[in-house]
């Protein structure tokens, strides 16, 4: 065979390999546009949601303290979901209840060392401890009421809803004192 031959049948050859290619489908997998390498955070006033949140925790302890049904209707969300320090757990109408029936009495309560821990621009939560003396709770279906004075640890996670900052996760826990070794 001679070399234009030879060349004659590589052309060839190279010819029949590429007609049997197809173009790649197209990568459906992907958007249109191009991702970044990371998105973008989201601003927002953290100073101003701790003073938002710390100023909401303070108008609802005192709602409870004073009996303000309007005020927990307001700071507690229809769907709220909260854990008392028994264990039981409540929702706004418990909250409600418990204002309407003045069924919790004290002489003193006290919010001490709230913090405040910002999540986003529509989410919080507050922990702390609150001190309540001379303490009762007494449902009207209980015969003999109990003394719920003391310290608590609690914790509050707070939602921003149609623009107010409402509770719609509340924990509370008594603190007890532990023996000295």
């Amino acid at each position: 065979m001679n070399r234009s031959a030879l060349t004659l049948l590589l052309v060839v050859g190279i010819v029949m390999v590429l007609s049997g290619c197809q173009p790649a489908a197209t990568d459906t997998n992907r958007t249109a546009a191009t991702p970044t390498a990371s998105p973008a955070k989201e601003t927002y006033d953290a100073a101003a949601i701790e003073a938002a949140v710390l100023k909401t925790e303070r108008e609802w302890f005192k709602a409870g303290e004073t009996y303000d049904v309007e005020a927990i209707k307001r700071i507690v969300a229809d769907d709220a979901i909260l854990v008392y320090p028994d264990g039981s757990t409540g929702s706004k109408s418990d909250e409600v209840h418990i204002a309407e029936t003045k069924a919790i009495t004290g002489s003193g309560w006290e919010l001490i060392d709230p913090k405040v821990t910002v999540l986003s621009a529509d989410s919080a939560f507050i922990t702390g401890r609150s001190m309540v003396k001379t303490g009762q709770y007494k449902d009207p279906s209980m015969k003999k009421a109990v003394d719920i004075s003391g310290a608590y640890r609690f914790l509050d996670l707070y939602a921003r809803r149609n623009g107010a900052w409402q509770v719609i996760a509340s924990q509370a826990t008594k603190v007890v004192a532990q023996p000295t070794p």
